[in-house]
């Protein structure tokens, strides 16, 4: 059965709510589509004459990137907006924003945006397909989705192994977005940082809750290393930078007390000499950019797989 078939939903929002059939169907999507950015003209028919919005409320390089990447590729017309000088500034609503957009004949828009649950509001009043690129501290779905599609990549399997996620997890969307997906696909989930980032309910996820880094890293497969989001915490939930790199720095003497063959993963963007010093962001550990070139491929067929939720979807030759 062709993976696509597995995936019936009009939006992706979050990973809290997929099945171990609709990830896979994410998963080996992308799979298919990944070769796509080997090839001398790197494009298929896939989306064309559909149209794609990246609706971004937040700063953002990578995802907004990816996702036009993503969206060309495909052979879409895209549209980036920006918040800064446009209507919102003078007062209209998100969803008046999303409503003109959609009226210009829109099929999807992506939408990254300050408040938790915006992309599941704008896809109660609008008909197009609504894809999340996060949402305050809520989720990040294809950040997870291409997180996941890495560790499968490298390690074969996601099912059982031991991922480990090390700093501000309380303000982590992407934290949520992978522990979500990842426990869904049978993989056990562990977290370490300060205590004052680190939800106090997350053990009924059935997340594992360390204190110290240096204890629990040699039991890991993998460590996922998150920014420090001074942004959102709004108070110093910690003495200072030095000593959160002091702590839960991950550096090469650290790097001696886990796996050999232990993969060092980052959401981006690095912070370097806080969560992870250059040896080791650079070092043979780390998948970080393989991450970045993964998330394409996801994002092509989230995108893909959202259009043909809407209607037939027929690459030229078939299947990617």
């Amino acid at each position: 059965m062709s993976p696509a078939l597995a995936w019936t939903r009009k939006h992706l929002l979050g990973l809290e709510d997929l099945s171990v059939a609709e990830l896979e169907a994410v998963l080996d999507t992308a799979q298919s589509f990944r070769e796509i950015s080997t090839r001398s003209i790197k494009k298929v028919p896939a989306l064309r004459g559909r149209v794609v919005v990246n609706l971004f409320f937040e700063a953002s390089t990578r995802t907004r990137t990816s996702f036009g990447l993503a969206a060309k590729r495909l052979s879409a017309d895209t549209v980036d907006f920006v918040a800064a000088g446009s209507s919102t500034s003078k007062g209209e609503s998100l969803a008046d924003t999303a409503r003109n957009l959609e009226a210009m004949g829109v099929d999807i828009v992506v939408v990254r945006h300050p408040a938790p649950g915006a992309p599941h509001f704008l896809s109660r009043v609008l008909r197009c397909g609504v894809v999340n690129a996060g949402d305050g501290a809520h989720e990040h779905p294809t950040q997870g989705l291409l997180d996941i599609f890495t560790i499968r990549e490298k390690r074969g399997r996601v099912a059982g192994l031991k991922v480990l996620f090390v700093g501000d997890i309380t303000h982590s969307r992407v934290a949520r977005s992978d522990i979500f997906g990842l426990r869904t696909l049978g993989a056990k989930v562990g977290v370490v940082g300060p205590a004052t980032l680190i939800p106090a309910r997350l053990r009924e996820l059935g997340v594992e809750v360390h204190y110290d880094l240096d204890e629990a890293i040699g039991e890991y497969d993998v460590l996922n290393l998150l920014r420090i989001q001074l942004e959102r915490q709004g108070q110093n939930l910690f003495p200072s930078i030095r000593e959160y790199a002091r702590l839960f720095g991950l550096n090469g003497e650290r790097m001696r007390r886990a796996k050999p063959d232990v993969l060092v993963m980052h959401p981006g963007p690095v912070n370097r000499g806080v969560e992870i010093t250059p040896e080791v962001a650079d070092g043979p550990n780390s998948v970080i950019l393989e991450q970045v070139t993964n998330g394409l491929a996801v994002r092509m067929a989230v995108l893909y797989l959202v259009a043909g939720a809407r209607g037939a979807v027929e690459p030229a030759g078939g299947e990617p």
